[in-house]
């Protein structure tokens, strides 16, 4: 979906296709037939966004093989699709049953990171609609934050300065424009905006005309960050947003009700990490790496205190926040959005995408049982983020 922002730029709405993950090119194509276009059709749009993910056997058969790239090509352009972003993020088995920690393997102190990014840019350089500006990725903050020693923070630093130099190289042969911004998420190395800023300015020559950030309000939230402070501070250190994901996250007010502990207790689930945060009224964030450790029994060494709201990393669909006594950050979402593309300034952002992954990790209850009640949902996502667009005064395009 695109819009016409008030300074005349386009703004990309896509959402992201990590939630039907596919491995292999047959099922990513497979994807785009079954779910993609059959959202696109609810939506009552010629052309719709998509944020591809493409885990590494997929992008490797791509990039081995022109033919296959030009038919994934063909059948987004047949099936009214566009892909102006990726999501780098995961690098395999993001379907499996038993996800977790795994998400941040390989991470960038590794060559692999380095090698899939790579790839996934020279296949964006194909897939990029003839009338696109540039295309963008995001990809993980570096690395989980334990065992991460100023070793390899230089490593990982030094990546992406290569990565940078094969970003200006990409565009001097193909005339495409891919920039790739790191997600901060709670738990890593890099889990705020404000890590963000410390971390790519304090290291000499990372090319921030390629490298920049990507906003997911879920984490933005969950680790308790006030929108306009931090994203202040990016522009402030002059780091761009590269693109934002839009998403959100649990909300319980008074964790220290049985009923509270209860209705959080259905969405600890066995696939997902839900780091889970509070912060102190003296300003402390104070966490636990899953919702389940959060949630343990008073003296176990891993719970949370409960005098203080929670917020647990767990992406609960944009339209359907969850019955009380929990609810969701939608309007952290509406915060920062209204900031990164209202109408006041030009957009900091020309790339949203709506990921919420989580569909089938939800409490059995609310989970859409068929392919069509999980293609009503994420068009319903869509359809409520387009309409946030709208009230900031973009206007929906063709």
């Amino acid at each position: 979906m695109r819009f016409r922002h008030p300074d005349g730029s386009t703004v990309h709405l896509a959402y992201c296709t990590n939630v039907h993950p596919a491995e292999t090119l047959d099922g990513v194509l497979a994807q785009l037939r079954d779910h993609c276009e059959p959202v696109r059709k609810r939506l009552g749009r010629d052309r719709l966004g998509i944020g591809l993910w493409l885990a590494r056997a997929a992008a490797r058969a791509l990039t081995a093989d022109p033919a296959a790239l030009r038919l994934l090509r063909k059948e987004l352009d047949a099936r009214g699709l566009e892909v102006v972003t990726l999501n780098g993020f995961p690098y395999e088995g993001f379907g499996d049953s038993h996800v977790k920690y795994r998400v941040y393997r390989p991470d960038w102190t590794e060559p692999a990171r380095l090698e899939y990014t790579a790839d996934l840019a020279r296949l964006l350089t194909a897939l990029l609609p003839d009338d696109a500006v540039e295309g963008t990725i995001s990809t993980l903050p570096l690395a989980w934050r334990t065992h991460f020693d100023e070793h390899r923070r230089a490593t990982a630093l030094d990546a992406l300065r290569q990565l940078g130099v094969r970003l200006d190289a990409l565009q001097e042969t193909t005339g495409r424009s891919i920039r790739v911004g790191l997600e901060p998420e709670p738990g890593c190395t890099i889990e705020t905006l404000a890590d963000a800023v410390e971390a790519l300015t304090g290291a000499p020559d990372i090319p921030t005309h390629r490298i920049g950030v990507c906003v997911d309000t879920c984490h933005l939230a969950t680790s308790f960050e006030a929108p306009g402070p931090a994203l202040d501070a990016l522009a402030d250190a002059g780091i761009p947003v590269i693109k934002s994901q839009l998403s959100a996250a649990l909300h319980a007010e008074e964790p220290e009700r049985a009923d509270v502990r209860a209705a959080l207790g259905a969405f600890a689930e066995p696939r997902f990490l839900h780091q889970t945060r509070t912060r102190t009224p003296h300003g402390e964030l104070l966490a636990t790496d899953d919702l389940d450790e959060a949630l343990a029994d008073r003296g176990s060494g891993t719970e949370l205190p409960t005098a203080t709201p929670w917020r647990a990393h767990f992406h609960v669909p944009l339209h359907a926040p969850p019955e009380p006594p929990l609810t969701s950050t939608l309007p952290v979402l509406r915060d920062t959005l209204a900031r990164l593309v209202g109408p006041a300034a030009p957009p900091r952002t020309h790339h949203l995408e709506v990921e919420t992954y989580t569909w089938q990790a939800l409490p059995p209850e609310l989970r859409p049982r068929t392919r069509a009640r999980l293609a009503d949902g994420i068009a319903a996502e869509l359809a409520l983020a387009r309409d946030l667009l709208t009230g900031l005064g973009l206007k929906e395009l063709p």
